[in-house]
């Protein structure tokens, strides 16, 4: 191939390139309040394949990696909502991230089946505050000590623990003496969980 084959091949390849990542970046709006890049899955559109956070929600609107960057906020608390184990329920999840976004905090949601180690990995590298768990299996027992000890192991004690889900009562106070800061059951509104959000966690 000669030199003037080569360039016209390279050249078409780099459009070819570039018209694709327009095209896959017109469902998102750049945005990174902690200058990292940050991403919003939408209904109509397929999730990121980001790891090990699926999606993260931020107030000043949402992009995908290298999309842009925005301002610094460093007075914004910072959530990893998640979903352990097997339980494939999310919508609940969804809503509450997005109540909490819209609060004005910045929520990392992790998608399905994720395990205690995983979770607690995105705690760290996500710099979170805080992080609530959904759960609807019946697993709260387990996975909500693991998570306590997870958290201990990579000296992230400050990190708050909280969730939610199908819990019975009578489970709630071993969960809150093994280190659960709160546990909300059915029934508890996006405003409830909001303002506790607000009182029990402080933007490192």
């Amino acid at each position: 191939m000669g030199v003037a084959q080569s360039e016209t091949a390279i050249a078409a390849a780099a459009t070819s390139t570039t018209s694709a990542a327009s095209t896959s970046s017109q469902r998102y709006r750049a945005s990174s309040p902690r200058n990292r890049p940050t991403k919003e899955w939408f209904p109509d559109a397929p999730a990121p394949l980001i790891s090990p956070a699926a999606l993260i929600l931020t107030p000043g609107g949402v992009g995908p990696p290298g999309s842009g960057y925005a301002p610094q906020v460093s007075e914004r608390i910072r959530i990893v909502i998640a979903k352990p184990g097997l339980d494939g329920h999310d919508r609940g999840a969804k809503i509450i991230a997005r109540a909490l976004r819209d609060a004005g905090m910045e929520v990392v949601y992790t998608g399905l089946h994720q395990t205690p180690e995983q979770i607690v990995q995105t705690v760290v590298q996500e710099d979170a505050d805080a992080v609530g768990l959904s759960i609807l299996s019946g697993a709260h027992m387990t996975l909500f000590k693991r998570m306590v000890e997870l958290l201990h192991e990579n000296e992230a004690d400050d990190v708050v623990l909280f969730g939610g889900g199908i819990i019975p009562d009578e489970d709630i106070p071993e969960l809150e003496k093994a280190g659960v800061a709160k546990v909300f059951t059915p029934g508890a509104t996006m405003d409830e969980i909001v303002a506790w959000v607000r009182a029990h966690v402080t933007p490192e």
